[in-house]
């Protein structure tokens, strides 16, 4: 049970698996107003960063899911740097329909949607681990210009147009869907840069110590190609952000 190799290969050096800093990160930390003891669910917690360093930085106490065991290995580690492992636990594993024995304080999926079928299955199945008053966060692509054609869309490796909507379209869908929007950090280009440009120098690497592996050509094609197309599509068009929810109270009659 595992990623594909791919991205075990492309972003084995990355220490947050999506286009926010470790300085957004930490702001979108304070913004949450996390207080010592709270307890926050990750699935897709890839290498950990965000519960590890809240943990170190605000004193939660998490748990976190995730399908490659690299990261789950990493994420391990990182506790241990951090001098948080008593307060983080990191499970291999599929976070797909995954609910939490005790309710959560905060209950998160930043940039993986695809583990319940897209954005409103995740909202639903985060809500199912959460506690009166607790906090939804979703972490999730934006069209930033909308692509002129079909094929811009898919240079930015959307399937179509319609994958993503425009930011203000995206907060109407939370709206909707019957949750207030109570706090949101968005990535930069900048954190673009820094999640895609990282992969080619791994990527180089990689291709240096395993000259003879069966993906080689692969990886040589992909670090050939990826950053004319970032730069010609997904750096202009495409946006990120983390959206902090909180189910909306039924009105009384």
């Amino acid at each position: 049970m595992d990623i594909p190799r791919i991205f075990n290969i492309t972003e084995s050096a990355h220490r947050i698996h999506n286009p926010i800093t470790p300085e957004k990160l930490a702001t979108l930390g304070a913004a949450l107003r996390l207080e010592s003891g709270a307890r926050v669910l990750d699935l897709g917690s890839g290498s950990g960063e965000m519960l590890c360093t809240w943990a170190r930085d605000h004193g939660i106490i998490g748990i976190g899911i995730d399908l490659s065991q690299l990261y789950t290995e990493q994420a391990r580690y990182r506790a241990k740097e951090l001098g948080v492992a008593d307060q983080v636990t990191f499970i291999h594993g599929d976070a797909a329909g995954y609910v939490s024995d005790e309710k959560v304080n905060l209950a998160a999926c930043v940039g993986a949607t695809w583990i319940a079928g897209g954005l409103v299955g995740t909202i639903e199945l985060l809500e199912r681990s959460l506690r009166t008053g607790g906090i939804i966060l979703i972490g999730e692509p934006y069209w930033r210009l909308l692509p002129p054609t079909e094929d811009v869309a898919r240079g930015c490796l959307a399937n179509s147009i319609s994958d993503f909507l425009l930011l203000p379209e995206l907060l109407a869908s939370f709206d909707h869907l019957g949750y207030d929007i109570v706090e949101m950090v968005l990535a930069d280009q900048d954190g673009w840069d820094r999640y895609e440009a990282a992969k080619w120098l791994t990527m180089r690497r990689w291709l240096e110590a395993n000259p003879d592996d069966e993906f080689a050509k692969d990886i040589r094609a992909k670090l050939t190609s990826e950053p004319v197309r970032y730069a010609t599509y997904t750096r202009e068009y495409l946006g990120w952000g983390v959206f902090a929810l909180m189910p909306r109270q039924v009105d009384p009659v």
